[in-house]
Order: C-alpha cells, then structure tokens, then sequence
C-alpha cells in the first residue's frame, strides 16, 4: 500500500473547471453545473483504494450532513483503468451504488483535471468557497488503515463549518494521504 501525500494546492485558487461523465447518471457535468450555493467539495477517489475503503461511510455521512446546507459534493476517479480495471467506470457504477454514493461520481479519462487540481492521492479533499476558491485541501481527519485511530471526518467537517458559519480556519492545514494516482 503506497503511500502518497496531497501536494497541497495553494489556497485561493480557482476552481478549475472540468467537463466530465457521471457514472451515476451517465450525464455529463461541469463545475459551474455542481457546485453548492455556499460552497462546493470536490475530492478525488477511486474504487479500489483501501484508504478510499477505509473513509467511504464517513465521506458519504459528510456528504448528506452538508449539501443539504449548500455544499456541493463532486467525486472524481482520474485513475489509468488500463493498468487498473477495477478503476473503470463500470465498477464506479457498482462502488457508488455499493457506498450509497448519490453525488456525483465522475470520470477523468485523460487525467487532464487531476493535473489541473494537482491531485496526488486517493484520498483528496478540495473545499471550495462561495466564489470559486480554494479554503480548504487536505485530510478528512488524522485516521488511517490500521492506525487505531477512530474515523470522525474532524478536519474536513471543521473546515465546512467555518466556510458555512464563516468562521476561521484551523492551521495549519493537513495533508491527505492515500495510494498515489495511477498516472497513465
């Protein structure tokens, strides 16, 4: 299990844009089309990842809690599913029904999008504000496989609450860490 740290996008950038297939929907989206009222969360994922495995039912309690409060949750898979066939969007399908995944769950063919967000591991957690830029990168909380440590999403939930409440940061901010993209 190789382990890979976020390469920590510089905070106040842009959201770059993307144009991507759901494997949920089969329909085709954009950042503009998903983003949330007060916010947007875009984290990069993939199906066969154990650190993926280890915070999926906390990703997606973290989901439900907030895009009722205006986050927009956005999944993406940027993985080479030639060499990981496990990765394909078929089996994004069957992970996200599995997961009870009910955003979107997009696909990344060419990889171009995890480069623009400098995406370095599964998982990657990008917070978003209301305008576009980039108040949060990092970990979801200090737990991993094996590590003993009890999942609770604390830094990626405290993160949410101070762009919802607008309320300051915690600093410094983590980086995730996961298995490293599967680059093509």
């Amino acid at each position: 299990m190789a382990r890979t740290e976020s390469t920590m996008l510089p905070l106040g950038t842009i959201a770059p844009d993307f144009y991507l297939k759901d494997t949920n929907s089969n329909n085709t989206f954009s950042f503009e089309d998903l983003k949330g009222s007060k916010g947007t969360l875009v984290m990069f994922i993939c199906n066969h990842c154990p650190f993926v495995h280890h915070v999926i039912k906390e990703v997606v309690m973290i989901a439900n809690d907030y895009r009722v409060q205006g986050i927009g949750v956005i999944a993406i898979s940027s993985n080479d599913v030639i060499k990981y066939p496990e990765d394909s969007p078929e089996l994004m399908a069957d992970f996200a029904m599995e997961n009870k995944i009910d955003f979107p769950y997009l696909y990344d063919e060419t990889q171009e999008i995890a480069k623009a967000y400098q995406a370095a591991c599964t998982p990657d957690f990008y917070l978003f504000d209301n305008q576009d830029r980039l108040f949060y990168r990092g970990q979801l909380d200090d737990s991993r496989p094996g590590n003993g440590i009890p999942l609770s999403g604390s830094d990626l939930r405290g993160a949410i609450d101070a762009l919802i409440y607008n309320r300051n940061l915690k600093e410094p901010q983590k980086p995730s860490l996961g298995c490293g993209i599967k680059w093509k």
